[in-house]
């Protein structure tokens, strides 16, 4: 209700305003709902829209979108019309919605019942060389078989997935996390959409225990840690508020820490990691002053799904694990580096990082320096500088920053590839360049380049790490099949905006090549 008078407030302001809250419930509002936190459509909030500019959502509105039940309105309404439109769905809803633990619950849809399901794959395909593909251009993701290199099936997703699919269950169950809050779980091996759930108005991503029986759900709006089980039933939902309980905060990641039995969060707008236990057999989180741990004088509380609390000088926005799990190396939008030992539970080390990192992205790998010391290293691209950052895991120096064509987003390689490749993406002139580093000399060996405007990113590798698969990060793009040893290309699959694909044997297996 807050969010439909918002609308009505807009309009009461009167003019354009007036017309566009007028026109938005005539012609909107039964896809996206009157209070704009979606429907059948995506949630139209300044957040959730934040891949979009002005500009795109003016030409959406006026011809449509290519695939998708969104209708060209350009016949119906003026320029004057379609351009008071989007400026209503860009303004913010003042207060923010609300998404309560009542509306996840009612929001949940059982598709498929689970016991109608069999129990083994139902093509003729390896189910671990699988790779599914996101399509954002029309909304749909894409079952390739990674042998014969050949979509095998195709379905239709929600709006704007975030965060990457995660994989459980050995690879049958992945769950999607959409901008807009819902949850998907689909079954690799029946090719089915089992149920969903909208977790909240504004999600980052969702990380999955490799059971599949918990799923956690980073939210920025509301400021909410959702728990779900495997079925995608509500758990509980944890406000995310410092450890006095008096500032809140967007939860901006969440990843599963498989050794640990845990999942790790990271607070935007405060101070803390949280490690949240999804296993029963963990000791108790004490609360407030304890007197006598032994003798358990003092307040506690189960360390089973709730947040055992790391307290910092510094907020991380993203973060990388090392191999053991044992401690994460993050950064703020600001560039603030810090490791954290997450035993310890405190920063160890400062990390002398340039620009804005992006350490989800990162990997590893074994190098050995001109001094003959073997060492594992981590490497990150950056979001405002042309570089890769390559940093000892040991002493956390800097070891090489690596130029590159400009700003990039992804960065990939395969424990059994001697190369990592990087894109320029966020480079206006260079977005159509792959660089190829050779990951034992720590140098740029080969430039791969597309056509000049059009963006070529997000590699990822076969199981056996035969062969990278590029996008082509347009409308009418492809995946581009590149030979990981020669770096000759083998083949194109056409697809509508393939942003990102993710290959279910090196997810599960946490290749040291890819991300979490």
């Amino acid at each position: 209700m807050v969010a439909i008078f918002a609308v009505q407030a807009f309009a009461a302001e009167g003019g354009a305003r007036a017309d566009a809250a007028a026109l938005y419930l005539q012609h909107c509002a039964s896809c996206h709902s009157p209070d704009r936190l979606g429907g059948m459509g995506p949630a139209l909030l300044p957040d959730n829209l934040a891949r979009l500019r002005k500009a795109e959502a003016v030409q959406v509105i006026g011809g449509g979108r290519a695939a998708t039940q969104m209708p060209a309105f350009g016949g119906q309404l003026s320029r004057d019309e379609i351009a008071a439109l989007a400026e209503l769905i860009y303004t913010p809803v003042v207060p923010a919605p609300a998404w309560t633990e009542a509306d996840i619950r009612a929001s949940r849809i059982q598709h498929v019942d689970p016991k109608t399901l069999g129990d083994k794959p139902v093509f003729a395909a390896d189910p671990l060389n699988l790779f599914l593909v996101v399509e954002a251009g029309d909304h749909h993701v894409s079952v390739l078989d990674g042998d014969r290199l050949e979509p095998i099936f195709r379905f239709q997703s929600r709006y704007a997935l975030h965060g990457g699919p995660k994989f459980a269950g050995g690879g049958r169950y992945v769950f999607f996390g959409s901008r807009d809050g819902w949850v998907t779980k689909f079954d690799m091996w029946n090719l089915k959409v089992v149920a969903e759930i909208r977790a909240g108005i504004n999600t980052r991503n969702v990380a999955v225990s490799p059971d599949g029986k918990h799923v956690a759900v980073a939210n920025y709006l509301p400021n909410t840690l959702v728990l779900l089980d495997g079925d995608l039933n509500l758990v509980k939902s944890i406000e995310a508020l410092d450890r006095d309980g008096k500032r809140s905060s967007r939860v901006s990641a969440v990843y599963d820490a498989t050794p640990r039995q845990s999942f790790i969060a990271a607070l935007k707008d405060v101070p803390e990691v949280w490690e949240i236990s999804y296993t029963k057999a963990v000791e108790d989180i004490p609360v407030g002053f304890v007197h006598d741990f032994k003798q358990r004088e003092g307040s506690f509380i189960p360390g089973y799904l709730n947040p055992r609390r790391t307290v910092l000088d510094e907020v991380l926005d993203d973060f990388f694990f090392t191999p053991d799990y044992s401690e994460l190396m993050g950064a703020s939008r600001e560039g603030v580096g810090q490791v954290v030992n997450l035993d310890v539970r405190k920063k160890v080390a400062n990390l002398p990082l340039d620009g804005m990192p992006h350490l989800g992205s990162g990997i590893t790998w074994d190098w050995t320096g001109p001094d003959g010391k073997p060492r594992t290293v981590m490497a990150s691209t950056n979001l405002k500088s042309g570089e890769v950052t390559v940093i000892d895991m040991a002493s956390w120096e800097v070891i090489r920053r690596i130029p590159t064509r400009g700003p990039g987003f992804f960065l990939r390689s395969h424990s059994n590839s001697a190369y990592a490749f990087v894109d320029s993406m966020m480079s206006k002139d260079a977005k159509h360049i792959l660089q190829v580093i050779d990951k034992r000399t720590l140098e740029v060996v080969k430039e791969i380049a597309g056509e000049p405007g059009k963006t070529l990113a997000h590699i990822e590798f076969t199981r056996d790490g035969r062969y990278a698969l590029a996008s082509l990060w347009e409308n009418d793009g492809a995946v581009i099949v590149y030979d990981a040893q020669s770096l000759k290309e083998v083949k194109r699959l056409p697809m509508s905006k393939p942003v990102g694909k993710y290959n279910v044997w090196n997810k599960i297996s946490r290749d040291e090549g890819t991300s979490h």
